[in-house]
């Protein structure tokens, strides 16, 4: 069982609910999903290649930074001594070789290039920020990047995606490098210009994820159904700005008061509400039944920072 708690921290279980969350969103805006039905192969395939992308990104994390949590994060599985190094290196590098994998499997399903080539560049940004970016000027924008091509994967899966729908992941992305900015110093504390700075491009990132759903029902894209067709977009515009501030207010909180604790409850917060933020997009294209499909991975977020740290 402690075996078992170990290799669930190096994952991050926690974490691993966004990374069903975002292909998931994905896959459902461009596949036009109404109401609830069997999710095609095609979806399971981008989960299952997300999944196993996300465990080994964080397995390998801890491997590239053993020397720092010995210093700063003792109890941390490697560092403590209750998993190896090596055994986490290797599996790390299989996970990430069996994430690939399957998006080709995926875009044999799909009959597309279009996941493996995107599976491969992911594969690749997430080894580029573990070795190379991270605490360079560069980790957020690659973390970005890596956040960004997730959501792609489910988008390719599930379709030929709208140019306007491209601002989904590039907003999630920005939002996510507004995140990494934010949590650089939290084990420390943190300078609050550089987390004012990390949180102003976290709105940045959700205010260009969340005009993707309005430009595309103001151009009437009769081909492509969108719920806020029907009358709800002041409602829709609410729930987005309210989930927006509130992410923001507890940044905030950490920015007046920068200690360790503050600033680590604003990074698990903001990362829990990638999933929200998935079901809220999803309810603006999809409806009511997909969002609260996607919105129940809360649950396994929740549950699973009993066992595992978020950040």
């Amino acid at each position: 069982m402690s075996s078992l708690v170990s290799w669930l921290q190096l994952v991050r279980l926690p974490n691993l609910a966004t990374a069903v969350a975002d292909p998931l969103a994905g896959f459902l805006v461009v596949g036009g999903f109404g109401a609830y039905e069997n999710l095609p192969m095609g979806g399971w395939l981008v989960i299952a290649s997300s999944l196993c992308l996300y465990a080994g990104g964080m397995v390998q994390n801890d491997v590239a930074d053993f020397e720092i949590d010995q210093r700063e994060r003792p109890l941390r599985p490697l560092p403590s001594g209750r998993v190896s190094r090596g055994v986490a290196s290797l599996v790390a590098n299989l996970l990430l070789a069996l994430g690939v994998i399957l998006t080709c499997i995926a875009s044999a399903y799909v009959n597309n290039l279009a996941p493996s080539c995107l599976g491969l560049t992911l594969a690749a940004a997430i080894c580029c920020y573990n070795r190379f970016a991270k605490g360079t000027r560069w980790g957020s924008l690659v973390m970005g990047c890596c956040r960004s091509l997730n959501w792609s994967l489910g988008m390719v899966v599930g379709g030929s995606p709208l140019m306007l729908l491209w601002m989904i992941p590039c907003g999630i992305g920005v939002y996510i490098g507004g995140i990494t900015l934010f949590a650089h110093d939290e084990a420390s504390g943190g300078n609050r210009k550089k987390l004012f700075f990390g949180a102003f491009i976290m709105l940045l990132g959700l205010v260009l994820a969340g005009l993707s759903p309005l430009l595309v029902m103001k151009m009437k894209q009769s081909e492509f159904p969108i719920w806020l067709m029907q009358g709800r977009l002041i409602m829709w515009c609410a729930l987005w700005g309210v989930l927006s501030f509130y992410i923001l207010a507890r940044c905030g909180q950490a920015i007046v008061n920068p200690v360790p604790h503050r600033m680590q409850a604003a990074v698990g917060n903001a990362i829990m509400s990638i999933i929200t933020l998935d079901a809220v997009i999803v309810l603006a294209f999809c409806g009511e039944q997909w969002a609260v499909v996607v919105l129940a991975l809360l649950v396994w977020f929740v549950l699973g920072r009993r066992i595992a740290a978020v950040t």
